[in-house]
């Protein structure tokens, strides 16, 4: 490999020839003012009349690359990127996968079993995550869901006794065979977390198998659909110890595309019973739909306006599926014909360019700075040169914050950072501006898959979140460590390992009567010792006696270096 030496850094890290492009200016008024143009071409007289009284009515379209046997896929909201996801044929996800598993062992320190589920890493299982299995219940205090509205259907069965996690290891010993869903794939050297709360979701609503609870989002709103929802609930009939709970998309379902939904759900149910009865070993029993199913089934709703696909084969697989699950959004389903590639096309790969750049710029100037880290993330806002509001200067930080909570919101949700997240907003003295900023970013992650709780702003300044996790985010995913510096982004100066291999010639040294002695090293090292070290060399050669020679060798890392006699 070439290197040049770097202006700034004379003595310091090579660089290679081709240095990295920076991430790509993403023009978001373009962006805004063509997704505004393509809305007004694709709308009906209906459509636009409807707008009309839907002041905040945002543009929104599903764009799919599926051209490659690996697709992407981008929800676009007035032309900017809000969601994206890719899958890959090597890299499969386990979140929402159903396994047969086997108890290997109990730990009572940690309160946990560790389950063999036949994959590379044991799955973890928390004592607390065995007693919805147990007692029939899949929303207790430690695992409910705020965002559901719990209702007990009484099937009879109320009265029976409750397992406690004191409990837990009398009733599954080890070598019990246990069905489990993992809750969170394998991050790193962890493996996966797992759950007997085994849920199934679909369009419309999500089976519950062990669980005789049933719900309703919260997110419907809706006083008369929260009524229909539940006289529809007492009229299901449900296999003994199941329960359902309504998704959002049911406010504006009908009664037959919910049953229907449900039938789909309760035979795929009695297909993973089928294959649980028949394995004999611990194996995978079920795992989630590929990606355009996923996307049909968590984001085509109706305030979509369009889904793009680039495959004629994804768009005949969208349209069939469609036609079962939700006919009347079928219509919705457009074929995409231009010869420039989908995504450059509607300004989705200089979004995506600048999702994995550490530094984002914000609309009215300033940045925030992203740093993943293995136990956490920071974010620092830096508004240096962001465009203050001459007629109201007294609201410039405030207002520079808000800009930065929204974009901090919409990076996290794209790169899909979980764990705790740390946010460095410029600090503000005013008590009420904090309450603000922080109601404000409570907001931006309202619509968020993941649970998320924001802490109020601390006397620093700062921001803590707590996103759930359940998989690796997008940059773990789709980049790899440096091989050469290890994940470090540093490398140890020419200056600092000139002075280690004389310390280490001089403690050879003393430990012989002279000799010779050869230092072998990377290329590029041997070079800075020959232009600017070789008289702190022959001083060592004369005080001591002996002849010191430099052997490069390329394949041997530039902070590596190995003295040896003769």
């Amino acid at each position: 490999m070439a290197y040049l030496r770097s202006k700034k850094q004379s003595d310091g890290i090579p660089c290679v020839e081709k240095k990295k492009k920076p991430a790509a200016d993403v023009k978001r008024e373009a962006l805004k003012d063509a997704a505004k143009e393509r809305s007004k071409e694709n709308e009906g007289i209906l459509q636009r009349i409807l707008n009309f009284f839907k002041r905040d009515k945002r543009y929104s379209e599903i764009v799919v690359d599926g051209v490659l046997p690996y697709k992407r896929v981008a929800l676009l909201v007035d032309g900017l990127m809000e969601h994206f996801e890719t899958d890959t044929l090597e890299n499969q996800d386990l979140h929402g996968a159903i396994f047969k598993g086997k108890i290997q062992n109990l730990e009572a320190g940690l309160k946990a079993a560790f389950v063999d589920i036949g994959q590379e890493k044991n799955a973890f299982l928390h004592y607390w995550d065995v007693l919805p299995l147990l007692n029939g219940e899949g929303f207790n205090e430690n695992n409910n869901d705020e965002s559901i509205e719990v209702i007990n259907r009484d099937d009879g069965s109320n009265d029976r006794e409750r397992v406690l996690t004191a409990d837990v290891p009398a009733k599954i010993p080890v070598g019990t065979d246990i069905l489990v869903q993992v809750t969170k794939s394998q991050i790193g050297s962890k493996g996966p977390r797992v759950t007997t709360n085994i849920t199934l979701p679909g369009r419309y609503v999500v089976l519950t198998p062990y669980s005789r609870q049933c719900g309703i989002s919260r997110k419907i709103d809706r006083k008369r659909d929260r009524d229909r929802l539940r006289k529809l609930l007492d009229k299901l009939t449900l296999p003994e110890g199941m329960g359902v709970i309504f998704r959002t998309s049911c406010a504006d379902a009908s009664v037959k595309q919910i049953t229907r939904d449900l039938q789909f759900l309760l035979d795929a149910w009695q297909t993973v019973q089928q294959k649980t009865a028949a394995a004999e070993r611990p194996c995978m029993v079920y795992h989630e739909p590929n990606l355009l199913e996923r996307t049909v089934r968590d984001f085509l709703t109706d305030d979509v306006d369009r889904v793009l696909i680039d495959s004629e084969a994804d768009y005949e697989y969208l349209r069939e599926k469609l036609e079962r699950l939700a006919p009347n959004l079928r219509k919705k389903i457009v074929l995409y014909k231009e010869p420039i590639p989908i995504f450059e096309r509607y300004g989705v790969e200089p979004q995506l360019e600048q999702m994995f750049s550490q530094r984002v710029p914000l609309p009215s100037g300033g940045e925030i700075v992203i740093q993943e880290t293995e136990a956490l993330t920071s974010i620092d806002v830096n508004t240096s040169s962001h465009k203050m509001n001459e007629a109201d200067p007294s609201q410039f930080i405030f207002q520079a914050n808000l800009e930065a909570a929204r974009e901090v919101a919409r990076q996290v949700r794209l790169r899909n950072i979980g764990g705790i997240i740390i946010v460095d907003f410029v600090d503000m003295r005013q008590p009420k501006s904090r309450r603000l900023l922080h109601e404000f970013l409570e907001k931006e992650f309202e619509n968020d898959t993941a649970r998320v709780q924001v802490f109020p702003v601390t006397q620093l300044g700062l921001i803590q979140i707590s996103r759930q996790r359940h998989k690796e985010s997008l940059r773990s995913q789709l980049y790899s460590c440096c091989p050469y510096c290890n994940g470090e982004g540093r490398l140890q100066s020419s200056r600092n390992l000139s002075l280690q291999i004389q310390r280490e010639l001089f403690r050879q040294c003393r430990a012989t009567n002279g000799g010779d002695f050869t230092v072998i090293l990377n290329p590029y090292l041997k070079s800075y010792l020959l232009a600017n070290c070789l008289s702190e060399f022959s001083a060592l050669e004369a005080q001591w006696s002996v002849k010191v020679n430099f052997a490069a060798d390329p394949n041997v890392h530039v902070e590596n270096f190995k003295v040896v006699r003769g």
